[in-house]
Formats: structure tokens, sequence, C-alpha cells
């Protein structure tokens, strides 16, 4: 009996032991795997901050490329801007002797006093109010005239600030000119401004001219872009030559030359565009030209230009 109680004991005491070796394995075991599970989420957690990382880096790569592309397209409007600061300021009225258009301008920019001359112009230096027209019209009969009257601003229409740089002329002294005497058949040109239209055509009919066109200057930048000048209601980015005609045609005159619309860069105060004197002389080849409140700018061969700053 006792023999068998100890060889029950024993079987006892070793299966205990393997039970014991059993549970140790056991816990080892899921240790092993939790070791693994957790060293596979933190590779995890790693490889996903990388992606982030790799993410965020892109972004900003994307965003400093924007914004050195935004910063070339500010440098680029700050040029254009800096070129149509430095453009020649908008002649918006005539001198007494040169004309312009109706708002005002500031001090012409062009340095005329290295001027040359055409060499076969003829600039008669003179007050048109007080020359002796008598005596140019008995030398020579005009087959066209072009005029820049100094129109006189209304005393109600603001500047807008723009300095009023020049002697204006009532438009009574204006009609006082002895055209009539100047030609007996041919063009008249007469530059006008927005609230000068009605006067300009009773001048034209006073001095013997019909109405018979117009034509429109559209002012440019030197970026080929509409340039805009100051206007009450509009901005004002044109200007207007209306057209006359006395008696017969003159000699060679053509018909049908030419646009009546002028797509030209806007130069110094109160320059009129030089297409339109190419349009003269297209129209009336080999003629007899007279420009009246001219300035030196205006000069040109074959034509004579009367002005008090030639």
């Amino acid at each position: 009996m006792a023999l068998f109680d100890e060889v029950t004991m024993t079987d006892s005491g070793n299966d205990s032991e393997s039970g014991h070796s059993s549970s140790v394995g056991t816990r080892t075991g899921i240790n092993s795997n939790l070791n693994g599970i957790t060293g596979r989420n933190n590779a995890s957690s790693s490889s996903s901050s990388s992606l982030t990382s790799l993410t965020a880096g892109g972004r900003l790569a994307k965003l400093l490329a924007r914004e050195q592309e935004l910063i070339k397209t500010l440098e680029e409007l700050s040029r254009e801007i800096e070129q149509l600061e430095q453009a020649p300021e908008e002649g918006e009225n005539a001198k007494a002797n040169g004309g312009g258009e109706e708002e005002g301008a500031e001090e012409e920019g062009d340095d005329l006093e290295e001027f040359e001359a055409p060499a076969w112009c003829v600039p008669i230096k003179a007050n048109v109010m007080t020359y002796d027209w008598d005596s140019l019209a008995a030398e020579c009969q005009f087959d066209v005239i072009l005029m820049d009257p100094p129109w006189q601003l209304a005393t109600h229409a603001p500047t807008r600030g723009v300095a009023i740089a020049y002697q204006q002329l009532p438009d009574i002294c204006i009609e006082e000119l002895p055209v009539p005497k100047l030609s007996s058949n041919g063009f008249i040109f007469i530059w006008v401004i927005n609230n000068k239209y009605a006067r300009a055509f009773d001048l034209m009919r006073k001095w013997g001219y019909s109405y018979v066109d117009d034509i429109t200057w559209v002012k440019q930048t030197v970026n080929r872009r509409m340039a805009k000048g100051h206007g009450y209601y509009l901005q004002h980015a044109k200007e207007t030559c209306l057209v006359g005609k006395k008696g017969e045609d003159p000699p060679n005159c053509r018909h049908s030359i030419g646009s009546d619309v002028i797509f030209s860069e806007r130069r110094g105060q109160s320059q009129k565009p030089e297409e339109l004197y190419e349009m003269i002389e297209e129209l009336v080849p080999n003629g007899r030209y007279l420009e009246i409140f001219g300035r030196k700018n205006n000069l040109r061969d074959y034509w004579v230009t009367v002005g008090n700053e030639l």
C-alpha cells in the first residue's frame, strides 16, 4: 500500500512538473507572438510615418514651385506697369501752336532741342492770330489744310488733376482765321474734342466746307494695348479728325484710299499719328499742304507749317 502510494505520488509529481513546463512553454509562445505583432505594428507605424513625410514633402515642393511661378508673374506685371508709367503722357488739348485733346496734358517729355527739320519742309514761325495770311494766300492756294486747334475747355469741365500747360483760344479767335483765303478747292482736316463737335461743324460751314468724312485715331501704348486717357464719364482712348471738302477735287485726287480708323501709339504732347499725314498725301498726291498750329514734331517734307514754336 505504501509502495502504491509512493508510485502514485511520484507519477503525480511528474504530471505536475510536465504541466508546469507545458504552461511555461505556452506563455513563452504567446509572448513571442505578442512581440512579433508589436514589431509588425511598430514597422507599420514607421512605414506610415515615412509615407506621410513623403506626401508632405511632395506638397511642399509643389507649393514652392507655385510660389516661384507667382513671383515671376508679379515681376512681369511690375515691369509692364513701369513701362506704362514711363510712356509719354497723353496730351489732351492743343497749345496755341500745336493742338491736342480735351482734358489737358502734362509737360511733354520729348526733347526737341536736337530736332532736325526735314530738308524740304517750309516752317513759318509765327503767331497764327497775327500772321500775315494774305501774303501767304497770294503766294499759294492749298489743296489740303490740316489744323489741331487749341480748343478752350468749358469753365465747368473739370480737368481731373491734369495740368493745363498751354494757351487755349476762344472759339471766336479760331473762327477769325482767314481759312477761306487759303484755299479755293480742296480738303480741310480738323482735330476736334468731345464738346466741340458742333462748333467744328459750324466752322467748316463758315469757311465754305461741307462735311464729308471723319477719321478716328485709337490710341495704343508701347505694348500695343489700348491707351486710356482722362474723361468725365468714360475714359477716352481715341481722338477724332473731321474732314471737309470745298469746291472741286484737287488735281490727282484719289478716292477710297486707306481706312477711317488709325491704330497708332500715342507719343508726346499734341503729337498726332504719322498715318494721317500719309493718308493725306495718298489722297492728294503731290499736293500743296498747309498745317496750322504746327510744332517742330509736325514738320514734314513738302508741307508748309505755321506755328509759334518752330
